[in-house]
Order: structure tokens, then C-alpha cells, then sequence
């Protein structure tokens, strides 16, 4: 193959994504040139993050330019070097983009271990950033002490479900939000979760009361609007609230107020904490699968929804940015 196909960002989303917001490009293969490589992309993570990265608005990292590729972790193989730390035949992760070939200096990239146990998707997953969001947030930010009890929002996405086991792993009692019976029966029967509660299913503040009558000591939102609203009820004194995202906001056309119920952090004397998981970066060693805390990898199930052609990336970046929608997607060309 000799060209590059890309998705490049046509215009800001207004709303809802749409399939006019990018533009499909056909690019020839790129050629290193001293200390690059090119990687030929395997996986893309396709994240509700992505939609942020959209927006012109103020936000932790800047937005991908209009014209530009879109912004996207990758995970691939070299192709061509003149790298002195990349050889042609290594498996790399990087911020690469929402490209088939993608030319790099290596910032921002790592040479990765493929084996029968330690997929490329993985380091997408439970290994990747989202692995890594988990780890830190919950047991960081959130400060999760053994036998403790967690309430996860998203709990069916890349995020919630690794949040979820860590929880498990530390003897906490789990209670996941989701949307749907089938996404709250996976997040019991097969990860383990103690209790699930349909937030389509009727009346989200009753079902909350039901599922957790002693209330929660963690509460790792990843929804925002009325699930943070309806989570801040149920917490117990001294309770900590990691906020790690909020997709029920971000094909929002107007500004979104604040959570009604933030009272019920003064009652409870709780708190309230914002994260980004590159606050974290230089301590990502302690989550590589040959660190002590990495070891733990093979009791988290990874979630993800796999989409096989780079031409319909348009559609899972817009999938990946609605709340209901599987963080993490792996995305095989």
C-alpha cells in the first residue's frame, strides 16, 4: 500500500457530530527523516475525550486544529526508522491520530510487549490510558481504603468497568450506573459488580436509594448532569467524589449549570476532585504489565467495541462521544 488514508477535522461540531465535521484525505506514506519513525496503525482508541478535543473551549490540553488530523492514541508497528530508540518491527503506542501511517519524533511514544496475553488492544484498554485513569483516580484521587464501598457512573464503559474491578481487587462493595438491562446484567454477572442501577430504567433517585442504603465512601463519576446530581445524595460522611468526565455534556449547544445537590457535600463533609490523568505521568511505571501494581492485569476484563474500517471512523468518533457509548474502542484498518 502506498497511501495514507486520514481523518482530518472539518469543521467544530455544533451539537451532535456529524459525518461533515471530518474530511476523509488520501496522503501518500510518509518518510522519516533523522530521529522519526513511521508507525502502520493496527488500533485506534476511540474516546468520549475525543468530542472535547473538538471544541474550541478551554479545556486541559488544546484542541485539534480545523484541517487537522484528529486527535487519537494509537497503537501500531514501525515501519521505516531513523530513530536511534525505534526499529522497524516494534510495537509502539502513541498519540498518532486518526491515520493509517503516521510519522513520529517519538514524543509521547513507547515501545510496547505483544504477546498471546498482552494484545495491542490491551495497551488501548486496561493496560492504556484508560487502565491508567482508573487506577489513579480511584485509588488516588478517590483514596480507596480496603472494604470500602464505590459508586461508578459510566460503569459499563472503558473507564467504569476497570474502575469497577480495581474496587473489587481492594474488597470494595460496587455499585455501577448504566444504560440499558443488558449493560447492567454484564457489569454483574461477569465483572463481578455488587449491584448495577439502570439509569433509563425509572426513577434514578429511588433506584440509587435502593441499590445503596448505607450510601457510598467513593463516588467516581464519569457522566455528569443528572447522574452526579442523583450520586450526590447517597454519600457517606466523609465520602470523596472523583470527577474523571462528564459525556452527558459534551454535545451540549448551551452551557450546563452545576449540580443542584452540591449541598450534600457540606452534610456529608465531603469532597469534590477533578483529574487528569496526565497528572499522573510520571508515575504510569507503577501500571506496566511488569511493575508489582501491573501484575493485577490479568484479573480486569477489558471493554471495548471493535469497528474494522478507518472509513467509518466518523461514525465511532461519534458514537465514542455519546454518554451511552463504549470508551476505549479499539479500531483495527
Amino acid at each position: 500500500m502506498s497511501e495514507n488514508r486520514q481523518f482530518r477535522l472539518a469543521a467544530r461540531p455544533d451539537g451532535e457530530i456529524k459525518d461533515s465535521d471530518f474530511e476523509l484525505v488520501t496522503e501518500s506514506i510518509p518518510k522519516p527523516v533523522d530521529n522519526q519513525f513511521v508507525v502502520a496503525t493496527t488500533h485506534i482508541s476511540l474516546d468520549p475525550a475525543m468530542r472535547g478535543w473538538m471544541s474550541a473551549a478551554r479545556s486541559y490540553i488544546p484542541p485539534v486544529k480545523v484541517g487537522g488530523v484528529m486527535r487519537a492514541l494509537v497503537v501500531g508497528r514501525v515501519t521505516a526508522s531513523r530513530h536511534p530508540k525505534f526499529a522497524p518491527g516494534d510495537w509502539v503506542h502513541g498519540p498518532f491520530g486518526v491515520q493509517e501511517y503516521a510519522v513520529s519524533d517519538g514524543l509521547g511514544a513507547y515501545r510496547i510487549e505483544v504477546t498471546d496475553r498482552l494484545t495491542p488492544a490491551s495497551y488501548l484498554g486496561v493496560l492504556g490510558l484508560t487502565g491508567l485513569t482508573a487506577y489513579f483516580g480511584l485509588l488516588d484521587v478517590g483514596r480507596l481504603r480496603q472494604g470500602e464501598s464505590v459508586l461508578v457512573s459510566g460503569a459499563a464503559g472503558g473507564v467504569g468497568t476497570a474502575v469497577g474491578q480495581i474496587a473489587k481487587i481492594k474488597d470494595a462493595i460496587v455499585f455501577g450506573v448504566a444504560g440499558g438491562p443488558e449493560k447492567c446484567r454484564m457489569l454483574v454477572e461477569e465483572l463481578g459488580f455488587d449491584g448495577a442501577i439502570d439509569y433509563k430504567g425509572g426513577d434514578l433517585h429511588d433506584a440509587l436509594r435502593e441499590e445503596t442504603p448505607d450510601r457510598v465512601d467513593v463516588f467516581f463519576d464519569n457522566v455528569g448532569g443528572v447522574v452526579l446530581d442523583e450520586g450526590l445524595t447517597r454519600l457517606q460522611h466523609g465520602a470523596r467524589v472523583v470527577l474523571c468526565g462528564a459525556v452527558s455534556h459534551y454535545n451540549a449547544r448551551e452551557p450546563v449549570g452545576g449540580p443542584g445537590n452540591y449541598l450534600a457535600l457540606l452534610v456529608s463533609r465531603a469532597s469534590m476532585t477533578g483529574f487528569v490523568v496526565s497528572d499522573f505521568a510520571i508515575r504510569y511505571q507503577e501500571r506496566s504489565p511488569s511493575s508489582p501494581a501491573g501484575s493485577t492485569r490479568g484479573a480486569c476484563a477489558a471493554s471495548r467495541t471493535p469497528w474494522r474500517a478507518i472509513s467509518r471512523s466518523s461514525r465511532a468518533c461519534s458514537l465514542a462521544s455519546s454518554a451511552a457509548k463504549t470508551p476505549a474502542s479499539s479500531l483495527s484498518s
